[in-house]
């Protein structure tokens, strides 16, 4: 798998506005009502991650969930990060609040 070129990942973006492009990762914050609603987004992200063979590097204090997405063996990028952003912000969508911080 080889990283998105930069107008792959140009295009992408456009579709997933609330991620921040930091230089290998795509990066956001999630933040729910509270604990129970963030570890059942995590769950839910965890079976969807599992089938996509595809992991998040992830952190949750009680309502709040950072997320950063890359794939390490192609050293950016890919399109797995962006699939699995826009099905984290698919499951995300009946979330109190998110934000891009």
């Amino acid at each position: 798998m080889e990283p998105l070129s930069e107008a792959a990942l140009a295009e992408r973006l456009a579709s997933l506005p609330d991620w921040e492009r930091r230089p290998d990762r795509l990066a956001r914050t999630f933040r729910f009502r509270d604990f129970v609603e963030a570890f059942g987004w995590m769950t839910r992200v965890a079976l969807v991650a599992e089938k996509m063979d595809h992991h998040p590097e992830w952190r949750n204090v009680y309502a709040t969930v950072e997320v950063e997405l890359t794939t390490h063996d192609a050293g950016g990028i890919t399109d797995r990060d962006t699939r699995l952003a826009a099905e984290m912000d698919r499951l995300g969508h009946d979330a109190a609040r998110t934000t891009s911080d």
